[in-house]
């Protein structure tokens, strides 16, 4: 999936500046190395890490990333601008089965199934939503996570995934059932995929300015504030997600904080001009501390 993301912003990069070289090089990341949960090597930063290390020590100009992979600025190594933002995709998670299984949804599956996340805010709304089926870690790649689960090797009856992801593979042929974003409440930055250089690097921040999808941008802007307005980390059962209406171009932030055993949700909303889409975002983390939020957000219920 990176090598996808990687592909299609050189295609976008090249053909705004048809006469420069960009070469592309691999860099493998922690969370793609490590099998087990992602909070026994730094939460989401495992993702990033080595990234920033080489983006940092000048080996390279510029790195791409997941939004919804990115830690967010309170704990992150400092010196790390987001350069551009490409146009959001689907939002949504899907259900994904093993090959061959007859279509089916969540409701569907019978009690005790196991379902494969790594995904906290995921794992939270199992237990909220469908109590009678299980939430079981898994790791690894789109590729692999699917492989192992046809094969009986993932250790699930069935796994969550993100829809974007299985659509830039080429892979929407496996969703079995589309969740409702109204209840099945999407993760931060989902469906977004940023380009980041260092912050005192004027010259490529110059050269991606270009490539960034503006109303894209303005929601990221709300969501990882309203994140990092909870201070929350790899544990965290969490929802932010921003809508902008074309026509009035007023932006809705909507965030949430999921109680990690099920019990429920905390809730907060804040609307505003979309030149205001980080202090909107702020506003609304604020609000779900002020109503109680802190007590979730290191993962216990």
């Amino acid at each position: 999936m990176a090598l996808e993301q990687t592909g299609r912003f050189a295609e976008l990069f090249r053909r705004c500046h048809p006469d420069l070289v960009l070469d592309v090089v691999e860099v493998v990341s922690e969370g793609d190395r490590h099998v087990g949960p992602l909070s026994r090597i730094g939460g989401k930063g495992a993702f990033t890490r080595t990234a920033d290390r080489r983006l940092l020590a000048g080996e390279v100009d510029m790195a791409i990333a997941c939004a919804k992979d990115v830690p967010g600025p309170h704990d992150r190594e400092p010196g790390i601008a987001v350069g551009a933002v490409l146009p959001r995709e689907d939002v949504r998670d899907v259900l994904v089965l093993p090959a061959g299984h007859p279509p089916a949804t969540l409701a569907d599956l019978p009690r005790g199934s196991r379902v494969g996340t790594s995904a906290p805010r995921r794992a939270a709304l199992l237990k909220a939503l469908y109590p009678a089926l299980l939430p079981v870690p898994i790791r690894g790649n789109a590729d692999s996570r699917l492989a192992r689960l046809d094969s009986g090797a993932l250790g699930v009856d069935a796994m969550i995934a993100a829809l974007a992801g299985l659509g830039r593979l080429g892979l929407t042929g496996r969703v079995s059932e589309v969740l409702d974003p109204a209840r099945w409440l999407p993760a931060s930055g989902a469906g977004i995929v940023v380009i980041e250089h260092r912050g005192d690097d004027k010259a490529t921040r110059d050269l991606l300015a270009p490539l960034t999808d503006a109303p894209t941008h303005a929601l990221l802007d709300a969501e990882r504030a309203a994140l990092a307005a909870l201070g929350g980390g790899c544990l965290t059962a969490a929802s932010v997600h921003a809508s902008l209406d074309p026509r009035t171009a007023l932006l809705t932030v909507r965030a949430a904080v999921l109680d990690p055993g099920g019990a429920g949700a905390l809730r907060a909303t804040a609307s505003g001009a979309a030149d205001r889409a980080a202090d909107l975002g702020r506003e609304a983390g604020e609000r779900l501390l002020r109503d109680g939020a802190a007590r979730w957000l290191d993962g216990r219920p």
